[in-house]
């Protein structure tokens, strides 16, 4: 497996506490690879964005300190989308300062549990999160971001949710639990009578199974425990996250690739 030097780095991977969340006002968004054309909102240059990687990696930490090492080990190998667990302690401002630190990443928040609001939804926008992410449809997030420059990412399990909050709006959608479900023959099916609609498979998924769930329709998937493994952030095994966050990207890149090739 390839190693990941420390040197890529540059900004330090430190947990800097702040008295307080500013509103910050992220750069113009940039994406890696094909640019979509300068017409896309900024909502759209982050869809295009999770499309091109392939991989949204999805980190829970017990601290502020262990989010902020975990995330660098992942985006300086090479992750480009990372999205942070709500309940991770402190996590907005967590969030606001891998913004800073890392402006050309596409960085959200997952909301989950009883935090399924709009209120953090706002708390999570202001801190810089291009995108917001729950395991169902919230109607309240998704009204307000529909008119703002933030991507929401609904989750979804049956072809009526699938359709239902098309629909009223989202760009695209979460397939979740996605293993439960069936897993890559779920994706295949569900995909064939909606080719339009973008679909992120979630839960169980395996760094070894992302080209398949790309080749068979997905667009992305999230890889939690896969790159953000148990033992790993137990032990604060960094160099391990970030051989695993190296791996997934590298894959989920070229089944971004092969898809394509496969679609001209």
């Amino acid at each position: 497996m390839a190693t990941v030097s420390n040197s890529l780095c540059s900004p330090p991977c430190r947990w800097r506490p702040a008295t307080a969340l500013a509103r910050w006002s992220p750069p113009r968004p940039r994406t890696r690879g094909c640019s979509p054309p300068p017409s896309l909102s900024s909502a759209e240059h982050t869809l295009a964005q999770i499309e091109n990687s392939g991989v949204i990696a999805c980190l829970r930490a017990s601290s502020p300190e262990l989010a902020m090492e975990a995330a660098c080990a992942a985006l300086r190998a090479g992750i480009s989308v990372l999205e942070i667990v709500v309940s991770t302690p402190s996590v907005f401002e967590v969030l606001q300062q891998l913004v800073r630190d890392y402006p050309a990443a596409v960085l959200g928040v997952y909301q989950v549990g009883t935090v399924l609001n709009a209120k953090d939804a706002q708390i999570a926008i202001s801190a810089g999160a291009r995108f917001l992410m729950s395991p169902a449809m919230v109607k309240g997030i998704l009204a307000d971001t529909l008119a703002s420059e933030v991507l929401y990412i609904p989750g979804v399990m049956t072809p009526t949710e699938i359709l239902s909050a098309y629909d009223a709006g989202a760009k695209i959608v979460k397939v979740y639990p996605v293993s439960a479900l069936g897993g890559i023959s779920y994706i295949s099916a569900i995909q064939k009578p909606f080719p339009h609609i973008p679909m992120v498979a979630s839960q169980g998924v395996t760094i070894e199974s992302t080209g398949e769930y790309i080749a068979h329709g997905a667009s992305a998937v999230v890889l939690s425990e896969a790159i953000f493994n148990k033992e790993a952030m137990s032990r604060c095994n960094f160099d391990l996250i970030s051989q695993l966050a190296l791996k997934a990207s590298l894959l989920g890149n070229e089944a971004v690739k092969q898809k394509r090739r496969c679609t001209r």
